[in-house]
């Protein structure tokens, strides 16, 4: 059996869940300032990173990989994305951003004021240990 949470714990889980909220609306804002969908802003996102096969899209945004190229087929009918062959693997093709897409993937992140104004009341100390934190919970290793 599962220990009762205790008070401390749901009251910071109930803040995560209000952050994420609040994120995924201005993200879906940010997004159709740019006439895109928040899934389409979020794999022009993840393209920015590196180009990825439509697979490997679809485990990053836990999403079925048909989801994915008809997101894929709309960016690229926009001129955002690109499919090109996986070095690698001649049969895999890669999903990778234009110079369009990665201006627009840019564009996107950067606006994003709903974060970084909360965060800049922050010191540096206190959003480096935030980060920190952060990562532990996520299993992230430490930069």
């Amino acid at each position: 059996m599962t220990p009762r949470a205790d008070s401390l714990t749901v009251e910071v889980v109930d803040l995560i869940g209000t952050v994420v909220a609040r994120y995924y609306e201005e993200y879906e804002h940010a997004a159709a300032e740019h006439s895109l969908t928040g899934a389409q802003a979020r794999v022009l996102r993840l393209l920015s990173l590196e180009p990825l096969p439509m697979r490997k899209i679809a485990q990053c945004l836990k999403c079925e990989p048909s989801n994915i190229t008809g997101i894929v087929d709309r960016l690229e009918s926009r001129g955002l994305v690109e499919r090109r062959p996986d070095p690698a693997d001649r049969r895999i093709k890669l999903a990778a951003p234009t110079d369009e897409g990665a201006r627009t993937a840019e564009a996107l992140r950067t606006s994003l004021s709903f974060a970084r104004e909360p965060l800049g009341r922050l010191t540096v100390t206190e959003r480096t240990l935030l980060k920190e934190l952060l990562q532990r919970m996520l299993g992230v290793a430490p930069e």
